[in-house]
């Protein structure tokens, strides 16, 4: 591998040694991010599919959805009766859970345990849907006397009364009534701090309020868990609310937390660990399990969460047991994965990027078994012609939302005997309970991926979840990805960076001083040399980098990119024809495209989903030039040529999942523009993803590890 750039201009630095750490290649070769941001403020809240706005669907969806809840609660009173407090909880965890326990069980109110709070009445917050609907219709336009009546009342508490749009859409035409009785409401707005709900709480409320408000408890508990799945957590301990609560100065965390289970703003859990554990060998080990008696399991802390994320995982826990529970198992005739998939409704395929060839090779034998079979691929743009003319494959936006795949039946279920899912660790949650609800029984359902690549933008962890759970079959290709690529990314994969061989150039460092060489280096590989070495057009060439601020950052590197690749003067909301924009349909999720043209509507931009119009409100919002992408915004795509780019102030950021998501985006080539040293190698040998907080596993072990529970 050389150290020189791609094209050998306008260096400074070519034939000049690589930093160290950085993998040896044909150039000079090369914790997760913080935040799962996508195109738009309310990056990575979120992660849903579009729907098609047709009233037919909108009806069947809700009906889906109210006999979806029935079901969750019959399966709710099946169960065992509730736990005792204090059984396997101690301290204010127990007391939580004999109150949840209680109040469900209407035997008594929130107010029986815990001190009432002497707070004014405050307006009903809105059910949430037990999923989303997976064809969410455009949000109504507010009312102009709602959006008067806010500005009202943000004037009235020193807020920028250009946010009235976003609070209306928070919490609904209501607004200005439910801001004057609770002021802390502002919280739901994304983007809103603690620090600016508090002076807006001071302003309106003058002396009556204090740290110590219940509202504020109850309002900065609900910010929390909203916080927590801006991070894939769709919960969190009792213990780390309560930290996170005594960080913004509330006095009595405990009793607030309570305070916000018995007004239901919050759930409370207590999952067992039902997952087999191995025995210990030591004398220390079978002591311990000797004390801990035969009937008592382990049993995972008690956690909080919201109703909507709590109610998709028992949704698509149920759904995935359903279908485990309805296929008839036959005999396939081929090879493990196969034979698999012939014998049970659920099945697991883990594996690189040549591994995508098996599912798409099962899928083709089992349309000639006679099956009704579709793919289904998280970004658009990794569909061929050939997939795109037959149907056989499309993105899983499109499936959702009703505008490709099969139609559905009398009962609303997806017309399919197979479903084969690639680039399953890109599952939300919210987006795996749709999907597996949109499945009839006795339909097999195959989750594919790659599990060392960065989860979801969205809250949970659907296929990690479900390969720890170990509850169906899991099958691991033995399909090595090929070249120096492949051999460098499988080398990530299990913390080495590797010297590789690239005699083709596939692998380039560029290494760099400081951010703004950073990005001078990365336009001209983009413009010029990867284009002249490869034959490759600018668009087809991706960048990635850290996160969206900072001096080599997307939007630093955007603005760069665009002055010389498609130059003007933006006067379409800040964009033009031909730039390449990320675009968040919802948020959570990014599509790449480019400006087509705009109207009085909006802004036209072609994706890999078709032409879509971004309506001019939520240009601003929703858009952004997309020449360079984070790494969770690209984990699901695949490109001829991508520029990784790491100043020097993106060591933070990395960790052995980002470097082998960021590097495995490449097809043919890859440049590293290097300026983090030894923390590119430190951070592959050391440094692994945070865990998320989820309850999937536990939900999907309770459900298919007891016999006979339906």
């Amino acid at each position: 591998m050389d150290r020189e750039d791609v094209g050998q201009e306008d260096t400074g630095q070519e034939g000049g040694a690589a930093p160290e750490g950085a993998p040896a290649s044909a150039g000079t070769a090369d914790a997760s991010e913080a935040s799962a941001e996508s195109a738009g403020p309310a990056e990575s809240a979120e992660a849903s599919a579009e729907k098609a706005p047709e009233v037919s669907e909108a009806q069947a969806e809700l009906a889906a959805q109210r006999e979806l809840r029935a079901r969750i609660e019959a399966r709710k009173a099946e169960k065992a009766g509730p736990v005792t407090s204090g059984t396997k909880l101690s301290g204010a965890a127990a007391d939580l859970l004999a109150a949840v326990r209680a109040v469900e069980g209407g035997s008594a109110s929130g107010g029986a345990f815990f001190a009432p709070a002497p707070e004014p009445p405050r307006p009903a917050r809105p059910a949430e849907a037990t999923v989303r609907p997976a064809a969410p219709a455009a949000p109504a336009a507010p009312t102009a006397g709602a959006l008067a009546g806010v500005r009202e009342v943000l004037a009235r508490g020193g807020a920028p009364e250009a946010l009235a749009g976003r609070v209306v859409g928070a919490l609904g035409e209501q607004a200005a009534e439910a801001l004057t009785e609770d002021p802390w409401r502002l919280l739901a707005v994304p983007g809103v701090r603690p620090e600016q709900a508090d002076g807006f709480a001071r302003a309106l409320l003058g002396g009556a309020c204090g740290p110590d408000d219940p509202r504020r408890a109850v309002a900065l508990t609900v910010w929390l868990l909203d916080r927590a799945a801006l991070q894939g957590h769709t919960a969190l301990t009792v213990d780390e609310v309560a930290a996170g609560l005594a960080r913004h100065q509330v006095p009595d965390p405990e009793t607030a937390v309570g305070a916000a289970v018995s007004e239901g703003a919050v759930l409370l859990f207590q999952e067992e660990d039902e997952a087999p554990r191995e025995p210990e060998d030591d004398e220390e080990g079978e002591a311990a399990a000797e004390d801990a008696g035969p009937d008592e399991g382990p049993v995972e802390p008690a956690l909080l969460g919201l109703d909507r994320y709590a109610l998709a995982e028992e949704s698509l826990a149920d759904g995935l047991a359903r279908l485990v529970r309805t296929v008839a198992p036959r005999e396939w005739d081929g090879g493990e994965l196969e034979r698999a998939v012939g014998g049970h409704g659920l099945v697991l395929h883990t594996g690189g990027e040549a591994a995508r060839a098996e599912p798409l090779e099962l899928a083709a034998t089992a349309r000639e078994r006679g099956l009704r079979v579709l793919v289904t691929v998280h970004d658009a743009e990794r569909l061929t012609e050939e997939e795109r003319a037959s149907g056989t494959a499309v993105a899983l936006a499109a499936l959702l939302s009703g505008t490709a795949g099969p139609g559905r039946d009398e009962e609303g279920a997806l017309a399919l005997d197979l479903l084969v899912v690639l680039d399953a660790p890109q599952l939300d949650v919210e987006t795996g309970a749709m999907l597996v609800e949109a499945l009839p029984d006795g339909c097999r359902l195959l989750l594919s991926g790659d599990p060392e690549v960065l989860g979801a933008t969205g809250p949970g962890a659907v296929f990690a979840d479900a390969l720890a759970a170990r509850v169906c079959p899991r099958v691991a290709s033995r399909r090595p990805d090929p070249g120096p690529l492949g051999e460098l990314v499988s080398g990530i994969g299990v913390g080495e960076l590797n010297q590789v061989e690239a005699p083709g150039k596939e692998v380039v460092i560029v290494p760099v001083r400081d951010a703004g060489e950073a990005v001078h280096r990365t336009v001209q590989l983009v413009a010029d040399s990867v284009p002249r070495a490869f034959g490759l057009a600018p668009e087809q060439t991706r960048v990635i980098t850290v996160g969206h601020g900072g001096s080599a950052g997307t939007r630093a590197l955007n603005t760069a990119l665009k002055q010389r690749l498609n130059p003007g003067p933006g006067r379409f909301g800040g964009y033009d024809p031909g730039d390449r924009v990320a675009y968040a349909p919802v948020p959570g999720r990014t599509v790449t495209g480019t400006v087509l043209g705009a109207d009085a509507e909006g802004l036209r931009v072609r994706t890999g989903d078709g032409e879509v119009l971004v309506p001019k409100e939520r240009v601003e919002s929703a858009l952004r030039h997309g020449w360079a992408l984070t790494a969770h915004q690209a984990a699901g795509g695949r490109w001829p040529a991508v520029v990784v780019v790491l100043p020097g102030d993106a060591a933070p950021g990395l960790s052995r999942p980002w470097v082998y998501t960021a590097f495995g985006r490449a097809e043919r080539h890859l440049s590293v523009v290097h300026g983090v040293d030894q923390a590119l190698p430190r951070s592959v040998a050391e440094v692994l993803a945070p865990a998320r907080t989820t309850r999937l596993r536990p939900l999907l072990t309770a459900l298919l590890a007891e016999p006979g529970e339906e």
